[in-house]
């Protein structure tokens, strides 16, 4: 017998950026803004998907993740 799936809301993650770009390597700047994150304590909400869990990574020192639900975004 095939397992149906349970219908699972898609996840998201909450960025927050805690802390300042300033004086990081160019990379990091660029993968904040790849991100969408122009400011100090801005939040984005994006997909968890593979490429926004990579860019994460990238500057994890940097910012702060929380996983959300579709509805409360």
């Amino acid at each position: 017998m095939a397992r149906k799936k349970a219908a699972a809301r898609p996840k998201l993650l909450r960025i927050t950026q805690i802390r300042s770009a300033i004086g990081r390597k160019a990379d990091q700047k660029a993968t904040l803004r790849a991100l969408g994150i122009h400011r100090h304590q801005q939040s984005v909400v994006k997909p968890d998907n593979a490429a926004i869990r990579g860019m994460v990574f990238r500057v994890q020192h940097l910012v702060s993740v929380q996983e959300i639900e579709e509805g409360e975004a």
